[in-house]
């Protein structure tokens, strides 16, 4: 997959040269109040494709103690191993693909790692979310909903998200973003998708 959105020398290309402009720096305010209402804080809790992990920094600070980091950059996931070295016991990074990832986990936090996927691969996303989740677990975050002229990131709409995800999970929340940042305001759906009991 030589220079494909996937491909690990792509994603440290992109690190290194500091072209990170999907990176907000900080967690986004839809996934900080999900996580707000979150009353376990041991829940097993997986973030692909995590780049520089805001979120994750977000959950020890919440005090989530089961924390689990993956991104298939090595520049990506070097910085936060270092980022997070004081809270090794909470919070374990791999640096690694996605796709081969082997483990179950009660929550995945989605953040601009969809998007960032050659579409081709989007029904293996779907079904790898599925295996990893643990029965009765969920997949939340944001997905985009509008065009781009190419990607990363990729274009999607609620039309496909459905198609993809409602043979698989149960489709709780796929709503447009009420509380997205101003610069992704309507163009973000939030998504809350359980995998059925």
């Amino acid at each position: 997959m030589s220079n494909t959105p996937l491909d690990k020398n792509y994603w440290d290309s992109r690190y290194k040269k500091g072209e990170d402009q999907w990176d907000i720096g900080y967690v986004s305010t839809p996934l900080k109040e999900y996580i707000d209402q979150l009353e376990d804080k041991n829940i097993s809790i997986l973030i692909p494709g995590c780049g520089n992990a805001h979120e994750a920094a977000y959950l020890l600070q919440s005090g989530f103690t089961n924390i689990t980091l993956i991104d298939i950059s090595y520049v990506a996931a070097e910085a936060v191993k270092e980022k997070f070295s004081a809270s090794a016991g909470k919070l374990k990074v791999i640096h690694g693909d996605f796709f081969t990832l082997q483990d179950k986990f009660q929550l995945i936090l989605e953040q601009t790692f969809f998007c960032a996927l050659d579409p081709s691969l989007r029904e293996n996303y779907a079904e790898k979310m599925y295996d990893l989740l643990r029965q009765g677990g969920k997949l939340v975050g944001l997905l985009f909903n509008r065009t781009f002229d190419e990607g990363p990131p990729f274009s999607g709409n609620k039309e496909e998200y459905m198609n993809l995800f409602a043979p698989l999970f149960d489709v709780l929340v796929m709503e447009e973003s009420y509380n997205s940042i101003p610069r992704r305001q309507d163009t973000e759906l939030f998504i809350i998708l359980r995998k059925g009991q």
